[in-house]
């Protein structure tokens, strides 16, 4: 991904083109680079999205920066330099609207929901989420502050279930890393997740999980220093295109 020169008047005529249209397809020359801070549950999506945004605006450059939601709105709210936010929950996105960080209203573009993964052939036999709850069996969850771990939580809550966890992780990647690593018999991730993870993991589905779903929300930040290439990035993770990729990698429509 190459940075370009910017041509913001050229931008413009590019999003007025994709409010018509719903979508960035036709974007044409738009220009410069935008920053798009995503959780980490997004990272297999946005990547394509972004090379597939980046095509249809050769001009433009999109980079990433893939992290737990609630560290992202940290960094947003210390002042890093960002054009778009896409959180995994709407409690953090909250956060950035209520610390005057977002322009406009966010978009919600799709849910999640949480998966058990063990090692590969399932070796400690779990078969249920009441089966964490086994000290035996060394589990790994998010951290309560980011949205897999209060997935977790409300789980937990919601079941009378308490996970003796072994570790709690910054982000949803870092659990899936823990399992795929031998580091631990089981993990709590997203199901997008787990399906990414392929034959690297067993996937363990729970009835339980409907009780615990996330929202994830977009928006384009009053920091962006490329409104239109940030807005028009948005048009194509909410349009046709987006919502494809998205449905494809196992999220659900919000």
């Amino acid at each position: 991904m190459t940075r370009t020169p910017i041509s913001l008047l050229v931008l413009g005529a590019a999003v007025i083109l994709l409010a018509g249209c719903g979508n960035s397809e036709g974007a044409g020359s738009a220009t410069d680079t935008i920053t798009v801070f995503a959780a980490a549950s997004l990272k297999s999506t946005f990547t394509e999205l972004g090379e597939t945004f980046e095509a249809q605006n050769p001009a433009v450059t999109v980079e990433f920066n893939f992290a737990g939601s609630s560290d992202l709105v940290t960094a947003l709210a210390q002042g890093a330099p960002a054009d778009v936010f896409a959180s995994a929950d709407t409690i953090n996105m909250t956060k950035a609207v209520e610390a005057n960080l977002v322009d406009g209203e966010p978009v919600n573009f799709a849910k999640n929901t949480l998966t058990i993964v063990t090692a590969p052939g399932n070796p400690k036999d779990v078969a249920s989420f009441a089966d964490l709850a086994d000290p035996d069996i060394l589990t790994v969850v998010c951290a309560p502050q980011v949205p897999c771990g209060n997935a977790t939580a409300t789980l937990e809550k919601a079941t009378g279930t308490t996970v003796p966890a072994v570790s709690e992780e910054a982000s949803v990647t870092d659990v899936l890393g823990k399992v795929t690593s031998g580091q631990a018999d089981a993990g709590l991730v997203y199901v997008t997740d787990a399906a990414g993870a392929g034959d690297q993991v067993t996937t363990v589905d729970f009835p339980e999980a409907r009780e615990a779903v996330n929202t994830y929300p977009i928006a384009v930040l009053k920091s962006s220093r490329n409104v239109a290439a940030a807005s028009a990035f948005e048009a194509l993770l909410t349009g046709p295109t987006g919502r494809q990729v998205l449905i494809e990698a196992g999220f659900a429509a919000p």
